[in-house]
């Protein structure tokens, strides 16, 4: 693959073959992130499980202690006294039946997560074959489907994020952004390494973490050195 001058320069930074500690890792990628945008930090995280099978899924939710630096627009869908409790809380979007009409028929999905109560769920359902390949289908255990409308909400503005296993059995998660500075980046990196860690399914057998790399949207990945 030809890559441009400024991701070869930027390459050039990373010693290949290096496991970096995490607090140098972030060093470097912020160092390697030379676009003229705020550029965001990914980790990708290979882990030794089999996403075929039920009993050998990674997923869960944290609230990063810095936040991602994206602002995140919430649609709630709910009525009643959970609607104005949503709207209360900061909801960038909330309706009932006429959000969910506005996605069937216009197409519409200028949100980036979507938070319902279990009582819409049937309503909600009927849409979640346009959610779902966005992977903006509430779920419960995400957080997404919730009575407590108001701190799905305010966990979501403050920096919550979701892993979980791809088809290759790989996590990948955004992490904040360039201008967070290594030491803010080591914090996320920490905080979200520690639940993927705790998230080990008890049907996981041999070398549950096999690698992490974590890069800047332009710039070249740097390996991390952790345990497993």
């Amino acid at each position: 693959m030809k890559r441009g001058k400024r991701y070869t320069e930027a390459a050039k930074l990373v010693e290949k073959g290096k496991a970096y500690e995490v607090a140098e890792a972030m060093k470097t990628v912020v160092e390697t992130a030379s676009a003229k945008f705020d550029e965001s930090v990914e980790v990708h995280v290979k882990l030794g499980v089999d996403s075929r099978h039920a009993d050998q899924q990674v997923r869960g939710v944290i609230v990063l202690p810095h936040g991602t630096g994206k602002t995140m627009k919430v649609l709630v869908i709910a009525k009643g006294v959970k609607a104005d409790e949503a709207a209360a809380a900061g909801a960038d979007y909330v309706g009932g039946e006429d959000m969910i009409n506005k996605i069937k028929n216009e197409n519409w999905f200028d949100f980036d997560v979507c938070v319902t109560t279990p009582d819409m769920m049937g309503l909600v359902g009927r849409i979640g074959k346009l959610l779902g390949p966005k992977g903006l289908m509430p779920n419960p255990k995400s957080g997404t489907v919730t009575m407590d409308v108001t701190k799905a909400v305010n966990e979501i503005k403050a920096g919550k994020v979701e892993y979980r296993l791809d088809k290759t059995n790989i996590i990948h998660v955004s992490i904040g952004k360039k201008s967070f500075g290594a030491e803010k980046l080591t914090d996320n990196f920490n905080a979200l390494y520690e639940a993927i860690l705790k998230a080990k399914p008890s049907a996981a057998k041999g070398q549950y973490v096999r690698s992490v790399t974590v890069a800047s949207t332009m710039g070249p990945g740097v390996k991390v050195a952790v345990k497993a």
